[in-house]
């Protein structure tokens, strides 16, 4: 350890303690809590049974919308999207007009604690799934930082290490994979072994949740998997901090068809003309599980268009739990105002929101859809391997919570 443990590093307003133990936060993409008590019930994960008795249990929100690109770096920056600037995957750039992906530094607003716990001189490392999230993840930082997918590709310069396969020895996984979340685990093991970084953040991909409900066998066999490599960091001596990005749950209808709102085909209907634009800020690479239908979606009027009255509209239909026009959604929903549309749409429990029913090619779905984006999938595991007595468990807790709990009260 480089910096004398009773240091500060202070990071977007917040102060958090130097880590005393080697200290790793993991962010479990997808996983709605219900997960873990169905594979704990099935006796599946020894590791966390024993850790929900002697250690910390939560639940706690994430950030709207719940996507993955917001809520990392929530959790990386331990400030809302307002504070960060990411609103989403993907948005709509005003001056351009162009819809863009958001994984790029540029749309960044704060640094993040990853790169300031470097520059105060911890070794810090980041292993990733998606390699949309390694440049975001990574600004600014002086350290390890690289993604499952692209692990063949990994170079000290740009990434702090080379020869992952090497260390890691597992072969490439696909990227529509339980594969790559375990790699991300794996990988995640062999760093503690070999390089034993005082700070290590961990983050997976939501395949197995998009298609798999929680107790079924395939998602307990997953987080039994995880169980194992969380069991085996312990035994290193590390602090363990385990969150989501978000939940996930069934957008489906009785027949198992995908229930969904198709926003522009209505408004289409309902404003008898089609100069407007809907974003659907779930839209990454990555659509085969999902078809780009996510429960959160922003709407861009012409001028002459009231947004309090199509906000009126939109409420009244079956299925859309509330729309917002764009001050309200901002301050209600910690969202950048000038990276959302004149309109916030968000879907409930039950309910996806597309473009038009052309646009979203489903032909990849083969299970039934499930899917995040709202309200519905805001609740998220908060858990920590150490006790923390001083902590006030009626607090509002966040997922972005998760560094203040590991640092300042587990070490």
């Amino acid at each position: 350890m480089k910096t004398p443990a009773t240091a500060l590093l202070l990071v977007n307003q917040r102060a958090y303690k130097m880590p005393v133990h080697p200290t790793v936060v993991v962010c479990v993409d997808g996983c709605e809590p219900d997960y873990l008590a169905q594979a704990v019930a099935a006796g599946r994960m020894p590791w966390l049974k024993h850790t929900l008795a002697q250690g910390v249990a939560l639940r706690a929100d994430c950030a709207l919308p719940s996507f993955t690109n917001p809520n990392n770096l929530s959790i990386v920056t331990g400030v809302p999207p307002s504070v960060h600037g990411i609103s989403g995957n993907y948005f709509l750039e005003h001056t351009g007009g162009q819809a863009v992906m958001m994984n790029d530094p540029r749309w960044l607003r704060c640094p993040t604690l990853l790169a300031e716990a470097a520059r105060a001189g911890l070794s810090v490392a980041v292993v990733t799934a998606k390699d949309k999230l390694r440049t975001l993840l990574g600004h600014g930082l002086r350290g390890i930082c690289f993604s499952a997918e692209c692990a063949d590709a990994a170079t000290l310069e740009t990434h702090g290490i080379d020869a992952v396969l090497e260390l890691v020895g597992r072969p490439m996984p696909s990227v529509y994979s339980a594969d790559l979340s375990e790699f991300v685990f794996a990988a995640g093991v062999r760093l503690m072994e070999t390089r034993r970084p005082d700070l290590m953040y961990l983050s997976t991909t939501d395949y197995v949740q998009h298609k798999h409900a929680p107790g079924t066998p395939q998602a307990n066999d997953f987080y039994a998997m995880l169980d194992g490599y969380m069991a085996q960091l312990e035994a290193l001596g590390c602090v363990i901090a385990l969150t989501a990005d978000h939940g996930m749950h069934g957008k489906t209808k009785m027949d198992g068809t995908p229930q969904v709102i198709y926003l522009s085909d209505w408004l289409r209907d309902f404003l008898q003309r089609d100069d407007f634009r809907v974003i659907l800020p779930i839209t990454d690479p990555y659509v085969v599980h999902h078809g780009a239908l996510g429960s959160f979606a922003t709407v861009y009027l012409p001028q002459d268009v009231s947004a309090d009255g199509l906000c009126e509209a939109l409420q009244k239909l079956q299925g859309i739990e509330s729309a917002l026009p764009r001050a309200q959604a901002a301050r209600l929903l910690e969202l950048p105002s000038d990276r959302i549309g004149d309109v916030v749409v968000l879907g409930d429990r039950f309910t996806a929101l597309g473009t038009t029913a052309a646009e979203h090619d489903l032909s990849g779905l083969d299970v039934p859809l499930r899917s995040h984006g709202g309200r519905g999938e805001q609740t998220v595991p908060l858990i920590v391997n150490r006790p923390a007595p001083r902590l006030d468990r009626n607090h509002h807790w966040r997922n972005f919570d998760v560094f203040d709990l590991a640092l300042n009260y587990a070490q």
